[in-house]
């Protein structure tokens, strides 16, 4: 049996089954948060239970590290929906120890890719159209590093409110514990620009 029809025969069952009805919630996070982590298998239950969040209570975005690479990129574009439109008020960047994001090198991945049948040339081209692929297939050496410039592009974004606060975290992937590495209260913005301390 493949993975999908797996998929769907179980899905069938949760469905006739009214398993659904527990975790039906509205599209606001009742905790109006928005959540940026890592796609790490570990997290997935993980997590939400460190964290004591149930099903409705934050908006929640996974990516390879838990990492804004691009200012205009979809992960800020979700972020600023979640704000604008769902009414998140505040946003955590939570990283991991033990990611596979740390030490990342684009030539180990290339090299994968080809094996897997993509062909040099089709490299080249991306190459020859500008893309850096040595940059956008590269990770990180530290992940405190690397959730404090996460936090950093969200907070400075030109379209981000002052009033966002926007915290860094880091969870171990195997105790959930978390730490935090950016204090967002501490650099709240008042409507009128100024810096305060709650």
């Amino acid at each position: 049996m493949t993975i999908i029809s797996s998929v769907l025969n179980y899905n069938k069952t949760f469905v006739d089954q009214n398993k659904y009805e527990e975790f039906q919630t509205t599209k606001y996070p009742d905790k109006k948060a928005v959540i940026l982590t890592c796609m790490d298998t570990r997290l997935v239950e993980l997590l939400p239970k460190a964290m004591g969040l149930r099903n409705g209570d934050v908006k929640m975005i996974k990516n390879a590290g838990a990492v804004v690479s691009h200012p205009f990129g979809s992960i800020m574009r979700s972020i600023l929906v979640a704000i604008y439109e769902l009414k998140a008020e505040e946003v955590c960047v939570i990283g991991h120890h033990e990611c596979g994001m740390v030490g990342l090198h684009s030539s180990p991945l290339l090299e994968a890719a080809k094996q897997k049948g993509v062909s040099e040339e089709r490299i080249n081209t991306l190459t020859n159209a500008g893309i850096d692929l040595s940059k956008w297939l590269t990770g990180f050496q530290c992940v405190e590093e690397s959730v404090k410039n996460s936090v950093q592009m969200i907070k400075n974004h030109p379209l981000m409110p002052n009033h966002i606060a926007v915290h860094g975290l880091v969870i171990h992937p195997g105790t959930g514990k978390l730490d935090l590495v950016v204090d967002g209260y501490s650099t709240v913005h008042s409507s009128n620009n100024e810096i305060y301390s709650i």
